[in-house]
């Protein structure tokens, strides 16, 4: 799994993005494994919908503290890679230490799941089957008798 990310953020009042995509290894997909999610330490924050915050508000009100965090998933097999936005809080500091902590986190939650799955061997099985003798010595006599009369001409049912 290969997981790149990106912290971006306007001068100013503007909230930090968090773009991410995470892209599944040929090998990974190979074996079919089933997405993963987990929950972050990113914290959700209030009206995510505007690119700002201004202060005093939301995230950066006094005592604030988040209460909702966002899931990471790994995407599926068959779809191989996602991507999403995510907008992060408004920090004096720039830092997210979070972010990476948390994709830390989907990386090694993931990686057992993949050492597991990757334990169940592939099998290959064959097999054949005949009438068993027991079966054959059953019904030898009468069977012969048919093809007998058969040669003959003379074929009875039964």
């Amino acid at each position: 799994m290969k997981i790149c990310w990106s912290i971006d953020k306007k001068r100013g009042n503007y909230r930090p993005t968090l773009q991410y995509t995470i892209t599944l290894e040929a090998h990974e997909r190979a074996i079919a494994v089933d997405s993963l999610r987990i929950e972050s330490t990113i914290p959700r924050i209030p009206t995510a919908g505007r690119s700002w915050c201004l202060p005093g508000q939301d995230e950066r009100a006094e005592g604030w503290q988040p209460t909702e965090f966002h899931s990471l998933t790994v995407p599926w097999f068959k779809v191989g890679e996602s991507s999403d936005v995510l907008r992060l809080p408004f920090r004096d500091s720039g830092l997210y230490p979070e972010v990476e902590a948390s994709f830390a986190r989907l990386r090694s939650a993931w990686e057992e799941v993949v050492r597991t799955t990757w334990n169940w061997e592939p099998l290959a099985e064959s097999g054949m089957m005949e009438t068993s003798e027991e079966t054959k010595s059953a019904i030898a006599a009468r069977l012969a008798a048919m093809q007998m009369l058969s040669f003959g001409g003379k074929s009875k049912a039964g």
